[in-house]
């Protein structure tokens, strides 16, 4: 599918689609039933195919015609790899949280709580000459 301008959705036909994929029309409307996609309707009420809904078919495709996976599996498999992606970005807000939490932390640390002394000051106060 040839890239468009961000911001621009591309919609396909279903016929379209199911002669790409060499699929019949029927089964991409059962997929529909079945939950497995979601394509976007008309004001004709004709089914249209977005990059994503394709990228998913893709998916669906594949784990059914190279791996053999029946619907059901079909099924589980996006919704954990769903629940994956959203842990994943979960993962990635906290991270960022303590990021900028860190940078905020450094800007504030005075130099006299910082774990090393700067300047040529060898001694620590109270601590005797370094020869013992």
């Amino acid at each position: 599918m040839p890239r468009r301008r961000s911001g621009t959705k591309h919609y396909v036909m279903i016929s379209t689609v199911a002669e790409r994929y060499d699929v019949h029309p029927q089964t991409l409307r059962m997929y529909e039933r079945e939950g497995l996609l979601t394509p976007v309707r008309s004001s004709g009420n004709t089914r249209l195919y977005d990059e994503d809904t394709i990228k998913r078919l893709e998916t669906i495709l594949f784990l059914t015609r190279e791996l053999g996976v029946n619907l059901a599996g079909v099924e589980v498999i996006l919704n954990l790899r769903h629940q994956m992606n959203e842990m994943q970005a979960e993962v990635d807000r906290l991270l960022q949280a303590v990021r900028e939490q860190l940078r905020d932390q450094r800007a504030t640390v005075r130099r006299e709580h910082a774990l090393v002394r700067l300047g040529g000051d060898a001694q620590q106060p109270g601590r005797g000459s370094p020869q013992g």
